[in-house]
C-alpha cells in the first residue's frame, strides 16, 4: 500500500505535542520524521496540509513547510504514484509505541477522545481505469498544486523548522 501520514503522538500533560510524518510506498514505510509543535494543537484550529504532486510531497503546518519528500525515482527510491489514494482520519490506540516508546499508556478514563475539522478542502486528480486524470482547471496555471514546488523562502522555512523542532529523522 501507499500512505502519506500526519500523526499526533500522545503526550503527558504539559509536554510538547509531537507531530509524526511518514511516507509509505509499495508497502514500505520507515520514512519517518518527527517534530515538536511550536504551539498546543488542542487550543485552536490549525491548518495541516499535504501537497502531493509528481515532483514531491510537502508537509506544512499553518502554511509553514516542515518536510519535503522528493520524487527520487531516478535514483531508485520509490515514490507513491501507482494507485488511487483515499483520505482517512482516525483516532487509534498506538500506546504500544507512540507515547514515549510505549512507556505511557492511554488514559481510558478520559474517553471518548475526539477530533474536529473545519474548512476541509481537497484538490485532486481522479483515478479511473488504472490511470490518473486531472481536469484542465486543476492543472492550469503556473501556481497550480500539480506543478507547485518550494521557492527559496519555503526552503529556508523548512531548514528553520528542522533545525529548531525536528526530533527524529529516519535518514540520520
Amino acid at each position: 500500500h501507499d500512505e502519506i501520514d500526519f500523526e499526533f503522538l500522545g503526550n503527558l500533560s504539559g509536554d510538547p505535542y509531537i507531530l509524526h510524518t511518514n511516507v509509505f510506498t509499495q508497502g514500505k514505510g520507515n520514512r519517518e520524521q518527527q517534530f515538536y509543535l511550536w504551539f498546543d494543537p488542542t487550543k485552536d484550529f490549525h491548518t495541516y496540509s499535504i501537497l502531493w504532486n509528481p515532483q514531491s510531497i510537502i508537509f506544512s503546518v499553518d502554511g509553514t513547510p516542515i518536510r519535503q519528500f522528493k520524487n527520487l525515482e531516478s535514483k531508485g527510491i520509490p515514490f507513491p504514484k501507482n494507485q488511487a489514494m483515499s483520505i482517512y482520519s482516525s483516532l487509534w490506540n498506538a500506546d504500544d509505541w507512540a507515547t514515549r516508546g510505549g512507556l505511557v499508556k492511554a488514559d481510558w478514563s478520559k474517553a471518548p477522545f475526539t477530533a474536529s475539522y473545519r474548512n476541509f478542502n481537497a484538490q485532486a486528480c481522479t483515478w479511473s481505469s488504472g490511470s490518473s486524470r486531472c481536469s484542465s482547471s486543476s492543472s492550469s496555471g503556473s501556481s497550480s498544486w500539480l506543478s507547485q514546488s518550494l521557492d527559496a523562502t519555503g526552503q529556508e522555512r523548512i531548514k528553520w523548522v528542522q533545525k529548531n523542532y525536528m526530533i527524529y529523522n529516519y535518514c540520520t
